[in-house]
């Protein structure tokens, strides 16, 4: 009885010891996932943990709030973290480590115990956590639309659609915008975009641009249209309100055309000029716009242009409703299609 006792008494020890280190184990992590702090300029101090800030915009996550605070950043004045972040600044340099205040508006990014750079907190206009798993980098934005007129059952489907990656050096982008317009006794007509974007990040502010551009349009009788882009670019400016970058290099048009019901083919080189304007702290709206021009090496005379604007409204949930406007120019069309194909878009969406 005795022996059957003492084993009884280990067991209970046992597991006594069991719950003890598993709730130990709950409190430390609780504790290790809750260790940046901010204490904005109205004096408030938020402690919790801080995931990212892009376009000015702060996420901070909280044991009391089942979704993350979103708070802008130029409103922060002090800010410490535990957590490591891949950091971007606005004369475009970019460090690996955690953030300290040193001031009011000045903090230190710091690894391992190294100060790698003292900085004003609004001279930083990216901040992400560095995870190692794939997903917690990717972005994705989905976003549709549908229209219909009964006096001359005509519709309209449109589908928007971006996905990226983003690491310490580099960003991949891809682009998919199409619209389908169906009417009685009318022949259909379509609109197809894509691209596929490489940047590779240097110093002050300059990048590397590989790009690959897909386009198919009726009004211009184009089945499909390859560029394949190779360049250099520069963000002039950068900051929490707004980046505006240049570009330029050397593209190859590869072109297939439908006329008169035969195929026809077509290939050049080009040079491209472009330019690029994001303002993103206006509100709830984020207004992006970029034009290309692309003068032919090739073909004497020909240039072309293409002009993209987008106004996004964000609405709660990750929602948005996007407004787009799409133009296209070639001065030496084809036979039977047109200089000028432009379409005005509404759709709404959900960004991840």
């Amino acid at each position: 009885m005795e022996c059957i006792y003492k084993s009884s008494e280990r067991h209970i020890h046992l597991k006594f010891v069991v719950v003890v280190l598993f709730f130990f184990l709950l409190w430390s992590n609780s504790l290790s996932a809750q260790t940046d702090s901010i204490q904005l300029k109205n004096g408030d101090l938020i402690v919790g943990q801080l995931k990212e800030m892009k376009q000015n915009i702060a996420l901070f996550e909280t044991d009391y709030s089942n979704t993350d605070f979103k708070i802008k950043w130029n409103e922060i004045k002090n800010v410490k973290t535990q957590t490591i972040y891949l950091i971007t600044l606005s004369a475009g340099k970019r460090y690996t480590g955690h953030l300290e205040s040193v001031s009011d508006d000045v903090v230190s990014v710091i690894n391992q115990n190294d100060t790698l750079v003292r900085s004003k907190i609004n001279d930083i206009v990216f901040l992400k956590k560095i995870d190692f798993d794939f997903w917690s980098n990717v972005n994705v934005s989905l976003s549709i639309g549908y229209n219909f007129t009964k006096a001359n059952n005509l519709s309209q489907y449109s589908v928007r659609s971006n996905l990226g990656y983003r690491a310490e050096r580099w960003s991949a982008l891809s682009r998919y915008n199409h619209i389908i317009s169906a009417q009685s006794d009318v022949s259909s007509t379509q609109r197809l975009d894509a691209n596929l974007i490489y940047n590779r990040f240097l110093k002050k502010n300059w990048f590397l641009l590989g790009e690959v551009n897909w386009l198919s349009n009726t009004a211009q009788n184009i089945d499909l249209r390859t560029v394949s882009k190779a360049g250099l670019g520069k963000y002039i400016i950068q900051t929490n309100s707004l980046y505006w970058g240049l570009q330029t290099g050397i593209s190859f048009n590869n072109e297939s055309f439908s006329v008169e019901g035969q195929n026809t083919y077509n290939n050049s080189s080009e040079a491209f000029l472009g330019t690029e304007v994001n303002f993103y702290d206006i509100g709830d709206l984020n207004l992006l716009s970029r034009v290309v021009v692309y003068p032919s090496l090739t073909e004497s005379g020909r240039w072309r242009t293409d002009f993209n604007l987008d106004v996004k409204y964000d609405l709660p949930l990750d929602f948005f409703i996007n407004f787009g406007i799409s133009l296209n120019y070639d001065n030496q069309p084809v036979r039977g299609g047109s200089e000028t194909d432009y379409i005005f878009q509404t759709t709404v969406g959900w960004s991840l």
